[in-house]
């Protein structure tokens, strides 16, 4: 693309500036090819002319759209350059507060100086698990990514964090730690995590201190290898340090500090165990006091002690030893402070006695003699003898503070390795991810060998980060096949070799360090003698010859080599080191042990004399501690940084580059020198150059035809979407160079993005005015039309009107016309002539004095003119000779100067040969230059007197205009003296007519006071009046007013304290129940906790003792298995074991168990009680309510007869209805079995023995049935009557409108046309009665509605309809059962369907009743139909039966005649038809069944074993009837009651409540399992209650249910045990719940377009989103709403409570909002308007699911509310005051901090969107301000609402009750 065609009017580029770095322009006229300049107008509307480089003639950068400035990921940019790069961040930072930022594989983090709440815990949660593209950048994006990294390629990663001081380092490196520990935790109880989080404040102690950049900057580098468990969990950490700044230790710059560890310590002296060390403050010592700065404002030094010595005691550094680390520390302090004076010029000495040295000597346990001694002098070894030399006082000084310094160093690495080994593990290492917290590239005024080992390790670390960008280019280039052209990046391998080869920097210091009379001088000189000429990347200064300059990759650095020897030496007196180690103080003496007595657990061996602690492992065979002192700081430092290197090359990087935004630690200020300097230093603009020069966009297939769909048209869209992208792109393109087709990609080169969207916002636009223009026009039209309508209607009456008025009003005027004409001729006459008399004497007046004044200002202004023009000659005469004589005497001295150094020149010149050479050579071209310069100088003169001519020529016509002009003054003067003689006369005349005119305006204003109070007075009266009568109407009306609202508050008081009492018992019962419920978690979560720790142990006492006893295989190997068998068969053998557990568990940890576990119990006791206190008042209040309900339950039982009758009838009608189909069944039955003769005669012969047997159990199963239908017809009754007595003429009341009436009415009327006349018949429980009399009031209103006729019948049409489908559904499932039925013996025929009915039946019976209990009533009809049908089919089977009886006995007949003969052998047909026919093998019905179930006592584990642990909830859910485990469970349990048995009571609810704890842990991640499990646990504690002989309780069962209750036991208590179990199986069921919706909830709810074409995907850089297109493994909208179906149906087939559906639908709900919102408060690229859009189809899809399933009224929607309500935050206006009013009445639900979030992240997606001003962000937050609200941003998910279990008793009555056989329970005996 040319770059005329981009550089055109109004586009937008950047050019440099002083100040802000970049400015932004933009184009007042389009460029053209070879212009020189650019016409631009900056920001500010100033209009400047920008020239372009005239060698390079390259144009500025062009700036991105703004749709794309904000984005995450810098790559994402179109235009990728500095000013883009530096712009982007700065928009992030400061319009929304946004610290991070991609760039590429970099995570850019600015420090924001200021405490943000984005690292919580829930932040972790919501970032763990997440794809490092999918939310906004974070550095626990980062860590999740190192993390996952690690487990799913198994190779260790780094997290490399660097910047310079002050940015921000050690806080990113402490959060990537702290997530590891919050996402992975620990492998054991050990706590390892906190172990890892607790070496930070240790290490900030003693290796960081306050700069005058930072407060809290380290002064070392650290890597820190965390390591983990093939599990992933972490076992252990690893760290390692490189340079500390030792020399801080005593010496401190202006406002800085030492290390914080020492004003800790003098902050603490007051403590009592402190007193020994003889601290004082900080000012007191020398080392503490330099940088007058000993406090750091909002840090408390006391407490950071505080905090420090915890954190030793955490790592295992026990008291004992802290102190003595503290009093090595404070013998430093006293070091420092010991005076040394000059004894002589080469000698000194310490005065005796001093007090700092007699504490330094008692701290570390020393005499003072020998320290003294060896503090001044020192001793020197030759090859013959050895002698001691006294020390002059500098250099002592200097010998005394090397000791504190290596002192230090010795205890920073003691530290160090007693960290290591606190955090060390025995479990193997799996992998590990290293986070390494670096320094950052530095340059000062002053670079010392500090700086240069910084710099030198940076190029280290940027060489390998340029070659893993390079890498992930070019391997992204191969994966997609585009061609790979090698990209030219910078390099830095010269300068490392410069620093490190051979003869390199260091090695030439090392080398002169070993020298005898080395010095930096000697150094710096064979620097220059070698690197000089030879490496262009070192320079030496002009000026200096003690300095040298590098060419870093980030900028020249200046060294000055003062100190250089010194500190690669770092030597300390090895006198003093052997004084110290002679201490009695133990460990000193371990900190200065010998290198092979103090290996680190890790194998490293700590650094001893330098800045750096190695990591290389020691030669034992040589001796270390003298090879110690011979190595160089700069040797230690290298070698330790190449192990570092091979660390990083073996792990996968990622990087975090720390920038500090300004130097005056100013919370988000931005300054972008500051800012563009450490972006060059640390690589990211290098980043951006190499993904530049290639093709930094990149766009999928699918991604560019969703976004550029609307460039195509409808031809050019084509089946295969990669071909439809390239044909149109090579449209749009031309230069096919700009692009490339990747395999899943388009690439693009830097703009083409820009361009792209250029040309898809002027179609959009363009699209936009065309609609625009339609709409308005239609508007318009319509607008002008109605106007133009009512302007002629208006117009027609108004000129009549008007007309008419007018004939009126001319009558009138034409005569007063007349009159008013003569009268007013006079008066105007005589005016007229008063007021011209009066004109001219006034005119005259005025012009005489105007020209007087005229006159005056000329004369003053010429005058004026006349003395400044002399003064200002005179003045700049002045000046001008001051100048001259400056000029000239300045010219003298350079001069002079000049030809002082000419002449030394000349003089050494003047010496050789050469010299006259060149000064003749040289006079020839000064004589040639001389005589260019004449010819010059005459060109110019001739200029000069040109211009002189002209200057004068001019000043002479001047002249002559002046003069003319003077004459014209003097003459204008004469007539002004004329002219004045004429003023006093004038003055006269006008002195009298003011007096006139004065006189006639008094009588005048006289006149008209009068009338004026006249008018007054009587409008006064008049309001008067008015006001009485106004007052006394708004008195009656404030009157009656006053009356209707005393009235209305009344009863408004009375319902609001009504409904304040029992909103605040509600809200008081949840928060005992959650808190209850709380307390039951943490109590299980203990005890399984308790149990893992006795498995534990007992492995552990396994595995420890050979000899130990081994139990039962089934006890414990089996365990997992659920095979229990020995728990209750060997309980010796368990109890042996237990002790054995309790012997080996940790005595203590068990005390502080069982402690606590009393305490939970003793909590929940009373937690229980306030909850039965609570429930006893709800049945109370309930209790009132059903007393008032009484009388209508009278008038149902008498109902309940005529009812039976009515559906009796109907039944018989129905018969007709099915005949058909049963007489073709039974007819090919009877066919085939009544021929003589048939060879099927066995099969005959049992199928007549399994009919019999099948006739009685159906027999039975019809009598269960009817029971059961008639007790749930009780049960729902009774339940109806308690929980809503009168809820039916409440929803009468509650109904609004008329419509709702009017649809009320419709549906009674549709009810009465479907059933009897008799409303009673409708429903057995009476509900629809109460409602038609609730009605009967409303039919008067609704009889002129027309349209009711019609919808019924449109309702009847529907419905009829829907029974066609559903008779037809049926059909199918009835055809398809027969075929299978056909397929199987025939003794399984019938009972397979009659199986399959009963079970459909029941089912819908039970879902129909939790479903709508007020339209269960047809389908309780329906229910009775069916089962008269069932007794119809069975009595035509009985008759069927007794028919082939018949025939079999004439057949029996005819076969013993027939084989008479061969009686003997053989056994007659006869007898085998009867065998199978004898009566003992027919079953018959037990008439005296009790409901029991009788086992044995050591059949109970089997019993356990076969209903419980193996039991398939599928299989149960599907044949069974709901709740059936529970019903067997209580009826064996009923009989172990009957029998008075408290030992087996008790054991059968243990062993239930275990094995159902049991297969909850195994399988507890299966819905199907937990939800079959909660419904049978519910069903059981209900049981308990139904039969536990309670009036409360058994008022709602039958008689024959009242006489099965329990007789000899009160299991209140196990009741209240199941009921825990019930709220622990609920809550594992909504985190099952959790687990399988969490994935889908953000790619459902946010990430799927569930509306197409809505939103536009925008370029994501190299961090791609998940897609918004739905691919086939992409959960969309559907998926969830599908899974909730599931979910609900399932729970229905296990039958489940239904007010418990709605509990865990709502808790659903709650999960589904709370992550979706947390999710849009997470990621910037989500919050738009079409987002919001959106999300508010895809939360009305869910409500519809909801209506769907009749739970709307469950709270359900109310959950919903906060991500309602962020969505439509993001669609709002958000511009003006008004919007901001509307903003904070809508959100609600939103917090002040969740709503600011959203305005921050609001991004436009398309160029029509505006982003959110600051000013309307902080005019909510203003308006907000005074909200009461948790600070939280983020939702907790993991939040659960309290579970209630409402009573539900069965109607099922237990003597009906069947065991199939398939659960293998043969062994239980019905009694």
């Amino acid at each position: 693309m040319a770059a005329s065609e981009l550089y055109t009017k109004s586009a937008r580029v950047w050019i440099p500036d002083a100040e802000e770095v970049w400015k932004s322009a933009e184009l007042t006229k389009d460029y053209k090819n070879g212009e020189a300049s650019l016409q631009l107008m900056l920001e500010d509307g100033k209009i400047i002319e920008h020239k372009l480089d005239p060698k390079t003639k390259n144009l500025p950068y062009l700036r991105n759209p703004d749709i794309l400035v904000g984005e995450n990921d810098l790559t994402a940019l179109s235009y990728l350059h500095e000013p883009a790069v530096l712009h982007n961040l700065k928009v992030r930072f400061i319009d929304s507060k946004l610290i991070y930022t991609y760039c590429g594989i970099v995570l850019v983090a600015i420090n924001p100086y200021e405490n943000l709440p984005i690292y919580g815990t829930d932040i972790i949660n919501a970032y763990s698990g997440q794809n490092m593209g999918d939310m906004d950048p974070h550095i626990f994006a980062v860590a999740e990514e190192a993390y996952k990294q690690m487990a799913r390629d198994e190779r260790n990663q780094s997290i490399i964090v660097s910047g310079e001081s002050g940015a921000g380092k050690t806080v990113s490196a402490k959060y990537a730690m702290r997530y590891f520990a919050t996402v992975s935790g620990s492998a054991s109880e050990a706590n390892v995590e906190e172990k890892v989080l607790a070496s930070n404040p240790i290490m900030e102690a003693i290796g960081n201190a306050k700069t005058t950049r930072n407060d809290n900057s380290s002064r070392f580098g650290k890597y820190i290898e965390i390591g983990f468990d093939n599990r992933y969990r972490i076992i252990g950490a690893n760290m390692r340090t490189y340079l500390l700044e030792k020399s801080r230790v005593v010496f401190q710059a202006d406002e800085e500090r030492n290390y914080h560890v020492f004003y800790q310590l003098c902050a603490s002296a007051h403590l009592p165990e402190f007193k020994n060390l003889r601290l004082s403050s900080a000012n007191d010592f020398l080392y503490t006091r330099q940088g007058r700065s000993p406090v750091i404002e909002g840090v408390d030094d006391t407490k950071e002690l505080c905090t420090t010595r915890h954190a030793f005691t955490l790592l295992g550094i026990n008291e004992s030893y802290q102190m003595g680390l503290f009093q090595v520390l404070a013998a430093i302090l006293h070091l420092g402070n010991v005076e040394i004076k000059d004894r002589d010029a080469d000698s000194s000495l310490i005065a005796p006695n001093n007090r700092h040295l007699t504490a330094f000597c008692e701290l570390v346990g020393v005499t003072y003699q020998d320290m003294s001694q060896w503090l001044c002098h020192r001793k020197l070894k030759t090859a013959n003898e050895t002698y001691v030399k006294p020390l002059p006082r500098l250099q002592a000084t200097n010998a005394r503070d090397a000791l504190s310094k290596h002192i230090y160093a010795k205890l920073f690495n003691w530290i160090v390795e007693h960290v290591n080994k606190a955090l060390v593990t025995n479990v193997k290492q799996h992998s590990f991810i290293g986070v390494l917290d670096i320094y950052g590239f530095e340059t000062f005024e002053i670079n010392s060998f500090e700086q240069f080992c910084i710099n030198y390790a940076n190029e280290k670390l940027q060489q390998q980060f340029n070659m893993h960008v390079f890498k992930l280019e070019q391997e992204e280039y191969m994966k997609e096949q585009i061609p790979w052209t090698l990209i030219d990046f910078y390099d830095n391998q010269p300068c490392i070799n410069l620093i490190e080869a051979k003869m390199g920097i260091l090695d030439l210091l090392d080398e002169e360090c070993k020298m005898p009379k080395g010095s930096d001088d000697s150094w710096a000189q064979k620097l220059y003698n070698t690197h000089l000429k030879t490496c262009s990347l070192f320079e030496k200064p002009r000026m200096s010859n003690r300095a040298f300059i590098i060419q870093h990759f980030a900028d020249k650095v200046e060294y000055q080599c003062d100190g250089f020897l010194e500190k690669n030496k770092d030597t300390v007196n090895a006198e003093q080191i052997n004084v110290l180690k002679a201490s009695k103080f133990d460990l000193l003496v371990e900190l200065f042990r010998d290198e092979e007595k103090a290996t680190s657990p890790t194998g490293q061996t700590p650094g001893t004399g330098g800045r750096t602690r190695l990591s290389i492992k020691p030669d034992k065979g040589r001796d270390t501690s003298s090879k110690e002192h011979k190595k160089t700081v700069g040797c230690q430092f290298r070698n330790s940084l190449q192990m570092l290197m091979e660390t990083l090359n073996a792990t996968t990087p990622h990087y975090v580059r720390c920038i500090k935004p300004n130097d005056f630690k100013l919370a988000f200020s931005f300054d972008p020198k500051r800012a563009v300097q450490q972006l060059r230093a640390c690589g990211v603009l290098e980043t951006i150059r190499i993904s530049a020069a290639g093709f930094p966009s990149r766009w999928t297939y699918q991604e560019f035809f969703s976004r550029y769909r609307v460039l195509m048209k409808q031809k050019d869209v084509l089946a295969d979407k990669k071909m439809t992208c390239r044909n149109v792109l090579e449209k749009l393109v031309q230069d096919k160079d700009k692009y490339q087709f990747g395999k899943t990609k388009i690439f693009f080169r830097a703009g083409q993005v820009a361009y792209l969207e250029k040309l898809r916002a002027d179609k959009l636009r363009a699209a936009c005015i065309r609609i625009q223009k339609t709409i308005r026009c239609w508007l318009a039209r319509k607008k002008y039309l109605r106007k133009r309508s009512a302007a002629i209607t208006i117009q027609r009456f108004t000129r009549g009107y008007q007309a008419r008025c007018l004939a009126k009003f001319m009558r009138r005027t034409q005569a007063a016309t007349i009159i008013q004409k003569y009268q007013r001729m006079c008066v105007e006459r005589k005016r007229y002539r008063q007021k011209q008399a009066a004109a001219l004497a006034m005119q005259t007046i005025l012009r005489a004095y105007m020209a007087r004044q005229k006159y005056q200002a000329l004369l003053r202004e010429h005058k004026a003119v006349i003395i400044q023009k002399f003064i200002r000659g005179w003045l700049a005469r002045c000046w001008y000779k001051r100048c001259l004589e400056a000029i000239v005497y300045l010219q003298c001295c350079i001069r002079r100067m000049r030809a002082k150094r000419e002449l030394k020149k000349l003089k050494i010149e003047a010496r050789s040969v050469e010299h006259f050479k060149k000064l003749n050579k040289g006079m020839e071209n000064k004589i040639m230059q001389l005589q260019r310069k004449i010819d010059e100088q005459h060109k110019d003169n001739r200029l000069i007197n040109e211009k002189l001519v002209s200057l004068e020529s001019s000043y002479s016509t001047e002249s002559e205009r002046m003069r003319s002009e003077l004459n014209r003054l003097r003459g204008a003067e004469e007539d002004a003296r004329n002219k004045t003689n004429q003023v006093s006369s004038l003055l006269e005349e006008l002195e009298r007519l003011k007096k006139e005119l004065s006189t006639t305006q008094q009588e005048k204003k006289t006149i008209e006071d009068w009338a004026q109070t006249y008018r007054v007075e009587m409008e006064k009266m008049v309001s008067e009046l008015k006001d009485q009568n106004g007052t006394l109407k708004k008195e009656k009306d404030d009157l009656n007013r006053m009356i209707q609202e005393q009235s209305q508050q009344m009863t408004e008081k009375m319902a609001r304290a009504i409904v304040l009492e029992t909103q605040q018992l509600e809200t008081d019962l949840n928060e005992e129940r959650s808190r209850y419920q709380n307390l039951l978690t943490e109590h299980l979560r203990l005890e399984e906790k308790y149990d893992d720790l006795k498995e534990e142990m007992a492995l552990s006492s396994n595995v420890s003792k050979p000899g130990h006893r081994r139990t039962d295989s089934t006890h414990s190997s089996n365990e997992s298995e659920y095979t229990y068998n020995s728990e209750y068969t060997d309980l010796e053998e368990g109890s042996r074991a237990r002790e054995d557990v309790t012997r080996g568990m940790d005595t203590s940890l068990t005390l502080k168990l069982q402690k606590r576990v009393t305490e939970l119990e003793q909590e929940k006791q009373s937690l229980r009680n306030e909850l039965e206190n609570k429930e006893d008042q709800f049945q109370r209040a309930r209790a009132r309510d059903d007393a008032e309900f009484k009388k209508a339950r009278g008038a149902e039982l008498e109902y309940e007869s005529l009812k039976r009758q009515e559906l009796e009838s109907e039944n018989k009608k129905l018969k007709h209805d099915l005949a058909e189909m049963r007489k073709s069944l039974l007819g090919d039955a009877a066919t085939g079995a009544g021929a003589p003769g048939s060879p099927a005669y066995k099969v005959l012969l049992d199928q007549l023995n399994a009919s019999c047997e099948e006739l009685e159990v159906r027999k039975e199963e019809v009598l269960i049935l009817r029971s059961q239908l008639v007790s749930q017809k009780e049960a729902m009754h009774h339940k109806e009557t308690m929980t809503e007595p009168s809820v039916f003429t409440e929803d009468v009341s509650k109904l609004k409108d008329a419509g709702e009436i009017k649809q009320a009415y419709i549906s009674l009327k549709d009810t009465n046309k479907s059933a009897a006349p008799d409303l009673h018949k409708l429903n057995e429980d009476g509900e629809l009665w109460l409602v038609n009399q609730g009605l009967k009031e409303t039919i008067r209103l609704l009889e002129h509605q027309l349209q009711s006729q019609r919808r019924t019948y449109d309702n009847e049409v529907e419905s009829l309809r829907g029974e066609l489908q559903n008779v037809k559904e049926e059909n199918n499932r009835q055809q398809q059962l027969l075929a299978q039925n056909l397929q199987l013996p025939p003794e399984a025929r019938i009972e397979a369907s009659l199986q399959h009915e009963i079970t459909r039946l029941t089912n819908e019976n039970l879902e129909l009743m939790a479903d709508d209990p007020t339209a269960s009533q047809e389908a309780r009809v329906i229910i009775l139909r069916r089962m008269v049908d069932l007794m119809e089919q069975l009595e035509k089977q009985d008759r069927t039966i007794r028919k082939l009886k018949k025939q079999l006995k004439v057949y029996s007949k005819r076969i013993g005649e027939m084989g008479a003969v061969q009686m003997e052998g053989q056994t007659s047909p006869g007898q085998m038809v009867d065998e199978p026919i004898h009566p003992v093998n027919i079953p018959r019905r037990e008439k005296d069944f009790q409901g029991m179930l009788e086992y044995k006592k050591e059949d109970e584990m089997k019993l356990v074993k076969n209903l419980i642990l193996e039991l398939k909830p599928r299989g149960v859910a599907v044949n069974l009837i709901p709740g059936l485990p529970a019903y067997i469970l209580f009826m064996c349990l009923r009989h172990a009651d009957y029998l008075n048995d408290d030992q087996k009571v008790r054991t059968l609810l243990t062993s239930t409540i275990n094995s159902i704890k049991k297969i909850l842990k195994k399988r507890g991640d299966d819905f199907e399992t937990v939800s079959f499990w909660l419904s049978n646990t519910c069903r059981f504690l209900h049981c308990l209650k139904q039969y536990s002989g309670d009036e409360a309780f058994a008022k709602h069962n039958s008689s024959r249910q009242n006489e099965h209750c329990l007789t000899n036991f009160d299991l209140a208590e196990y009741r209240q045990v199941i009921s825990d179990l019930a709220i622990q199986i609920y809550q594992q069921l909504v985190k099952c719940m959790e687990n399988i919706l969490q994935p889908m909830i953000v790619s459902g709810m946010l990430e799927h377009e569930t509306i197409q074409g809505v939103s536009g995907v925008k370029p994501t850089g190299l961090r791609k989103r998940t897609s918004s297109i739905a691919d086939e493994g992409t959960y969309t909208l559907e998926s969830i709403l599908r899974q909730l179906s599931a979910f609900h149906s399932t729970m229905c087939q296990h039958g489940t409570d239904p007010e418990l559906i709605k509990q865990v639908v709502k808790q659903e709900f709650y999960i589904i909002g709370a992550v979706t919102l947390n999710n849009l408060l997470l990621r910037k690229d989500m919050c738009s308007w079409s987002k919001g859009m959106q999300i508010r189809y895809n939360v009305s899809q869910l409500e519809e699911w909801l209506r769907d399933k009749g739970l709307m009224n469950c709270g359900a929607k109310e959950t919903l509310e906060p991500l309602i309500q962020a969505a439509q935050l993001l669609q709002v206006k958000k511009k003006t005051d008004e919007d901001a009013d509307a903003i904070c009445s809508m959100c609600h639900a939103l917090t002040t901090s969740q709503i600011v979030k959203i305005l921050n992240l609001y991004t436009p997606v398309n160029e029509f969107e505006e982003r959110v001003s600051v000013a309307f962000i902080r005019t909510i937050q203003t308006r907000l301000r005074d909200r009461c609200e948790s600070p939280q941003l983020l939702m907790d998910t993991k939040m659960i609402y309290p579970v209630t279990f409402p009573f539900n008793p069965s109607s099922l009555a237990l003597e009906t009750i069947q065991i199939p056989t398939s659960l293998n329970l043969g062994f239980l005996t019905r009694v």
